[in-house]
């Protein structure tokens, strides 16, 4: 999930703390939800497909507790629930040796729902910081490599050493790509990528680290016109920092959250150089959160902002 760097601005995860994780409040799968994880795990009873995600649930958190995690957010499959998530499928569908990423992958539960719904298993990779998170999604699905054999790739994507600072390409590289199976780094997919999911990771970092994060994601992007990047994270409707509360297992409430009209701005002309170049959506809805957050002011409002980005 969030890299290792930290920047003023950035909302950071306290991993000295173990907050009671309360399971049985933030357990609850919809029809949906239930039949995904069913299917995949192969436990048919209810009960035991609740023990088990919870007991899974606790090895992640130990790992590092993310509020996501504490919160089974893992269990949402909110990839399906983006409004590009059709765009995703119809890639995987219609362009030949469509790459596609789930950057930030946590225990992988959102690339296994795209390749479930159709989008080809031998052209999708994954990557998050922490490789234990990889293995306990193994664990979760109980799967193996063999079994599910989507490349991992461990490491920090602020790490000139795993993705390599680069222009946006304007042609298609021309070199082969070696075998997604031995790859160790980001860096030899610039310019490669037709599809990038990135949710709950921006609003890990402050302002500035944020748009260093889309320009480095937007170079691995092909240049073919309709590749893109999707994803959701905390918003705001003004942007800025986020102070209307104290999360836990976070120090203090420094969240910077865009709005729709400055992520809007930032992608088209801070990354891609001018209006023309991409098409960006946005869009925030409200959630409510009050039983995650301490001292919330009464009345605050919560908002959680989908987006895409596509080349034209």
């Amino acid at each position: 999930m969030a890299s290792s760097a930290e920047v003023e601005g950035a909302a950071v995860v306290d991993s000295s703390v173990r907050a009671p994780l309360d399971s049985e409040k933030w357990y609850s799968l919809d029809s949906a939800e239930e039949e995904f994880f069913t299917t995949q795990t192969g436990i048919q009873d209810p009960d035991q497909l609740k023990k088990h995600i919870i007991a899974v649930q606790a090895d992640a958190y130990e790992v590092y507790p993310y509020p996501c995690i504490y919160r089974l957010a893992f269990t949402g499959l909110k990839i399906a629930r983006l409004p590009a998530y059709g765009q995703l499928l119809k890639i995987g569908k219609e362009r030949k040796g469509a790459l596609f990423l789930d950057v930030g992958c946590c225990v992988g539960n959102d690339v296994r729902k795209a390749i479930v719904d159709g989008f080809p298993m031998n052209q999708a990779l994954a990557s998050d910081l922490q490789p234990e998170f990889w293995q306990i999604g193994h664990k979760l699905f109980k799967s193996t490599p063999n079994t599910f054999p989507v490349p991992f790739i461990p490491g920090d994507v602020f790490d000139p050493a795993f993705l390599a600072p680069a222009e946006i390409p304007a042609t298609a590289p021309t070199e082969p790509l070696p075998p997604l199976s031995i790859l160790t780094s980001l860096t030899p997919l610039i310019g490669r990528l037709s599809a990038i999911h990135a949710s709950a990771f921006f609003h890990l970092f402050g302002e500035r680290q944020q748009l260093e994060l889309a320009n480095r994601l937007a170079a691995l992007l092909s240049p073919e016109p309709g590749s893109f990047i999707l994803g959701e994270h905390a918003g705001r409707p003004e942007k800025g920092l986020r102070t209307e509360a104290v999360h836990l297992n976070f120090r203090g409430t420094r969240m910077f959250c865009h709005c729709p009209e400055s992520w809007k701005e930032m992608w088209e002309t801070e990354v891609f150089g001018g209006k023309g170049n991409v098409k960006v959506e946005a869009a925030l809805r409200e959630v409510k959160r009050d039983d995650l957050i301490a001292d919330a002011v009464e009345g605050t409002k919560f908002y959680l902002m989908a987006w895409s980005v596509t080349r034209l």
